[in-house]
């Protein structure tokens, strides 16, 4: 069995590949931009500040000494637990979110092959 190839098929491959390699490229900024972001979150109404870096290391945990209380240590730990969470839901998304724009709306095209076609 013969097959024939336009003529310029690779061209068009080549064109591929270079499409391919700046993707990555590009991808491999974006993550780097993305690790050196800072993020605060609130949780308890403001009674916690979280902040956070783009590679999900806690770097300030603020709490307000207002809900500070002995006898009730359980709901401050919940609002903690809801800050940190909320702090890294939103690294996630935001990283999800600028990948998206990156690589459109379908992603990266056929799964597990990491190309755009």
């Amino acid at each position: 069995m013969n097959v024939r190839l336009p003529k310029n098929g690779a061209g068009n491959m080549q064109d591929m590949l270079k499409q391919a390699q700046k993707l990555q490229e590009d991808m491999a900024n974006l993550e780097k931009e993305l690790e050196g972001r800072e993020y605060e979150v609130s949780a308890g109404g403001g009674a916690v500040t979280v902040k956070i870096n783009g590679k999900k290391e806690i770097l300030s945990l603020d709490i307000d000494p207002d809900i500070v209380d002995p006898d009730d240590i359980e709901t401050m730990s919940d609002i903690i637990v809801a800050g940190v969470n909320e702090a890294i839901r939103r690294v996630t998304d935001t990283a999800s979110d600028e990948m998206q724009k990156l690589t459109g709306p379908m992603g990266l095209g056929m799964p597990g092959m990491g190309l755009p076609f």
